[in-house]
């Protein structure tokens, strides 16, 4: 377990207490916890799982695993199988391995693990290859590391959504991601649970999501004194110029609408235009070019050892 708090006389008498009702041992600063290496340099702090990504691949071996500089093709558009799964529950543990490392410490796994994790019950020989793909993508870049700056306290939320993607599924895709001190601390891509009409709305739906979050992060970090109180609205950007006129117009109305709205009236959210260039929630809801790949990983903060 770990012991955060900014008040040093608080954690000492935690661990006092701990001690006095639990056999513990007290280890001091972490090094390593549930297979995530942390790493302080300077002002900086790093976490990487490349150990863990290692135990992986030999897990997998028998897979021939290539390496590969995305983690999705974008040519290819998954369907559902149609025949007899193949290796199901094999299938199974490879996308609980790859969900570990995509929650911990890899966002930009993030989408082709949520569209991989959909056919669990039933994967085909094109689901199989679509997972060592993202398994290449991680031999090729598992000494990546999340790194955080302490001398950046920015905290900022981007949130996208995708259109219908496939003829076969009428749900698209949300993303959202939020970075502080230069890196990433929450992140999802995930299905939509509702069938929208317009791409607008496909927006919307992603928008209320993140908004959601942004109240949580914002609470917890109220809570834990990292910010002057009240804070300041968490800006949330936003690719879709018709999203941004929608929210800033009362007459659009809707269960999104109400909660995006109600968040930016009390001052939880602002949301602000950014090119699709520079949405680092584009990743999460669509499989991108080798550059672009490179340049949202970065931005994300995932940086080589």
């Amino acid at each position: 377990m770990l012991i955060i708090s900014t008040d040093l006389e608080g954690i000492s008498e935690t661990k006092k207490y701990l001690s006095s009702n639990f056999k513990m041992k007290d280890l001091g600063e972490v090094d390593t916890i549930l297979g995530i290496k942390v790493k302080r340099t300077g002002s900086q702090t790093s976490l990487s799982q490349s150990h863990y990504i290692e135990k992986i691949l030999t897990k997998f071996q028998h897979l021939n695993i290539k390496e590969f500089n995305t983690p999705f093709d974008s040519c290819v558009k998954l369907g559902a199988n149609s025949g007899r799964a193949v290796a199901q529950l094999e299938y199974a543990s490879a996308i609980g391995s790859m969900m570990y490392a995509m929650h911990c410490t890899r966002p930009d796994i993030a989408f082709a693990v949520s569209k991989l994790s959909q056919h669990t019950i039933n994967p085909g020989v094109e689901h199989w290859k679509a997972v060592s793909r993202v398994l290449g993508y991680l031999k090729r870049t598992s000494k990546l590391e999340m790194t955080y700056m302490s001398s950046s306290g920015i905290l900022e939320g981007y949130s996208d959504a995708s259109w219908i993607d496939q003829t076969s599924d009428s749900k698209s895709t949300s993303g959202w991601i939020f970075t502080l001190a230069e890196g990433a601390i929450s992140w999802a891509s995930k299905r939509q649970t509702c069938i929208a009409h317009s791409t607008m709305e496909v927006e919307f739906i992603a928008l209320a999501a993140a908004g959601k979050e942004a109240e949580w992060i914002r609470d917890l970090l109220s809570d834990n004194r990292l910010w002057d109180v009240p804070m300041p609205s968490i800006p949330m950007y936003c690719d879709s110029e018709a999203t941004l006129s929608k929210v800033y117009n009362a007459v659009y109305n809707g269960k999104s609408r109400h909660i995006v709205g109600q968040l930016f009236e009390n001052g939880t959210i602002k949301v602000v235009f950014v090119k699709s260039s520079k949405n680092l929630a584009d990743p999460l809801t669509k499989p991108l070019t080798r550059d672009l790949v490179g340049t949202t990983t970065r931005d994300m903060g995932l940086k080589p050892q």
